[in-house]
């Protein structure tokens, strides 16, 4: 291999690494314990260490669906040069780090994904189509869909004919049952979730099986969380709120290191040297420090300049945040975590204060945020590569 291959290609890791630390220092690392954080059940520098922490294992061992989608899946006939691929990293990172510095949370999934494309565009690349329609299905939805099953948690909880002993330890069944099918890159070799290695190591075939190993993982949780809230309600809903948080912290980093070291897949054929999973542990340390040196300061806009959360909102918050996210990886969509997260405390707010605890002018700045960064990162990439060249 040419020494100016391997120096380009160095020089593109760095720039994706430095990604990785904005995501960690931003959406991956603020979003997922923010509601936790705001309900009061967990301190700020101690979420940001844990959701390092879990958000390298998402990364690790569920971040090739988005990488491959975010490397190969957006653009058709091309192939991402190097030089694409840094100004691909450096203008999603740049546009985030413009985010963090003021405080307004801008989409890392829409600046990567609009920088791609912009750039793979100008490139000569076709637009591939049926992928935006998938990806602008999630986006569009993820409001609605976040918000609409946020609202409906929110609304129950509180209710006296409801009693949380039935109605908390339901959701966390729910949860369990999924959880339970999750695809993980080290069960590959036994079905890929932990129903399918349950199935394999009971000898058994047929979905049915699989079926009734995930219902009973679901109700086995469904039983320990309805214990521990009898025990102690209010200790209970705080446990059963941070294992919520730890989970979408793992589904963040599933989904976020895509964003940083999925324009480096491409690169992987002409460096056989660099494994997919090499790239991959190198995303998750990068998210991992910026977790730990950079995301307090947006956990807490997210946590306390959108809405005061209490821990039964935050629980309302995060269910359907944990369900899409990983419907997103299982797709190996892109998706905004920022966006998933505001729209279901928008949704929970609705229901509890009928959204007085939400900031309109903080929420309008936000999606215009969003919209702005699509757009404002498709130009920058296709301009940039009209000037520089392939």
């Amino acid at each position: 291999m040419e020494l100016t291959t391997i120096l380009l290609f160095a020089t593109a890791a760095v720039a994706s690494l430095f990604m990785a630390w904005v995501i960690g220092a931003g959406s991956s690392g603020a979003t997922p314990f923010a509601p936790a954080v705001g309900a009061n059940a967990i301190p700020t520098m101690r979420a940001a260490f844990l959701v390092g922490i879990l958000g390298f294992a998402g990364a690790v061992t569920q971040g090739a669906s988005v990488s491959e989608t975010v490397g190969t899946g957006l653009v058709e006939g091309v192939t991402l040069p190097v030089g694409g691929v840094i100004v691909v990293l450096l203008i999603g990172a740049g546009l985030m780090a413009i985010g963090i510095a003021t405080g307004y949370p801008i989409a890392t999934a829409f600046t990567v994904t609009g920088s791609v494309i912009g750039v793979g565009v100008a490139l000569g690349g076709d637009p591939a189509w049926g992928k935006y329609a998938e990806i602008g299905a999630v986006w569009v939805l993820t409001p609605f869909v976040g918000g609409g099953i946020a609202y409906g948690i929110a609304s129950v909880l509180p209710r006296p004919d409801v009693p949380e002993a039935v109605s908390v330890p339901l959701l966390a069944g729910v949860v369990g049952t999924v959880v339970a099918n999750l695809e993980f890159a080290f069960l590959s070799s036994v079905g890929g979730t932990l129903a399918a290695a349950g199935t394999a190591a009971v000898s058994a075939d047929g979905t049915a099986v699989t079926a009734a190993i995930s219902l009973g993982i679901g109700v086995v949780i469904a039983a320990a969380v309805r214990w521990d809230i009898g025990r102690d309600q209010a200790d209970g809903l705080r446990r059963f709120l941070l294992s919520l948080g730890a989970l979408v912290a793992f589904s963040a980093g599933a989904s976020q290191v895509g964003l940083a070291v999925g324009p480096l897949f491409p690169l992987l054929a002409d460096t056989p040297m660099v494994s997919p999973i090499a790239v991959l542990l190198g995303g998750g340390v990068g998210m991992l420090v910026g977790s730990w040196t950079s995301a307090p300061r947006m956990i807490k806009s997210i946590s306390q300049e959108y809405a005061s959360l209490g821990p039964r909102r935050s629980i309302a918050t995060l269910v359907p945040s944990f369900l899409i996210a990983q419907t997103a990886v299982l797709l190996g969509v892109p998706v905004s975590f920022n966006e998933i997260v505001v729209s279901a405390i928008v949704g929970s707010g609705l229901a509890v204060a009928g959204g007085a605890g939400v900031s309109p002018r903080k929420l309008g700045l936000t999606v215009a945020a969003w919209i702005g960064s699509l757009v404002l990162a498709f130009g920058l990439g296709y301009g940039s590569m009209c000037l520089v060249g392939p």
